[in-house]
């Protein structure tokens, strides 16, 4: 049987949603939320312990959190999915928006979207505010009949729901294989075979350029570096959809972004996490 590095995180101050949203950066397994601390696992041939201290020490330093304790220990082998599956729910992100998973029954009303996602190691279940805040500026700006670019699509969840939204066609790309075939497993879930696409690509990979919406829940640093190719895929006229950004790193994407003569269309906050709007 094999095992696992748990390294159990302890804050000051605990935001539970905050600190687990900006884990998901250092690749878990998974993580467990306790009541005063959460709970990453790794795999044990990787030395993380290092990497996971630097990064909370990252932490202090940009006055997220005021101080940081951890522990870790070698479990034995864990049913992630099973894990998972005790705690995914359904979620309803707006009036119209309700995300579930396959095996939670759900009776919805007649003008609901329901989103079915299975995540296994994915991000996108609908749980995180970033997650919730592009769902709603999708359901506000998405417009029939267009065509929507999903870069880093995780469970393929934004992709999906704009096409469910009305777009015509939907392309979801991430780098990671794992999303990407999660993300295809999503889409017979969700029946939208034929409008939503997935490619195990990169920004710099895809050769369109004519896409009305692009869609981006990416950690700020991601956003600033690939910004260019951001711009350029969108033709004239479309909306860029932004998320996975603190309300403090507001300032520099706006700097970055309307370098590029793009025009700030809209802002949305939930908690500490924010989503913005450009138009080219």
């Amino acid at each position: 049987m094999r095992t696992f590095s748990e390294i159990t995180i302890e804050t000051e101050p605990f935001n539970v949603e905050l600190l687990s949203g900006l884990l998901w950066e250092l690749q878990p397994l998974g993580i467990v939320e306790l009541d005063h601390a959460l709970t990453l696992s790794f795999e044990a041939k990787e030395t993380l312990e290092e990497t996971v201290k630097c990064f909370l020490q990252h932490l202090v330093k940009s006055a997220v959190i005021n101080s940081f304790e951890y522990s870790t220990k070698a479990v034995e082998e864990i049913n992630w999915n099973e894990e998972w599956e005790k705690n995914l729910k359904v979620i309803k992100v707006t009036e119209r928006i309700v995300i579930k998973p396959s095996f939670r029954e759900y009776f919805s009303a007649p003008d609901e979207i329901v989103i079915t996602i299975d995540p296994k190691m994915s991000f996108g279940t609908g749980e995180h505010q970033t997650t919730k805040l592009m769902l709603s500026m999708c359901e506000k700006f998405i417009e029939p009949k267009t065509k929507v670019l999903d870069v880093g699509t995780g469970t393929g969840v934004l992709a999906i729901a704009s096409v469910l939204l009305g777009a015509e066609y939907a392309l979801g790309i991430d780098n990671d294989e794992w999303c990407y075939e999660n993300a295809l497993e999503n889409i017979d879930q969700n029946h939208v075979y034929g409008n939503v696409e997935f490619r195990l690509a990169e920004i710099g990979n895809i050769a369109e350029h004519d896409f009305d919406f692009l869609l981006a829940n990416i950690q700020k640093d991601v956003l600033l570096i690939i910004a260019k190719d951001i711009a350029a895929k969108v033709k004239d006229g479309g909306k860029i959809i932004l998320s996975g950004l603190l309300f403090t790193d507001e300032a520099d994407i706006l700097k970055c972004y309307t370098k590029l003569g793009l025009s700030f269309v809209d802002k949305m906050q939930l908690d500490e996490w924010i989503a913005l709007v450009f138009k080219k």
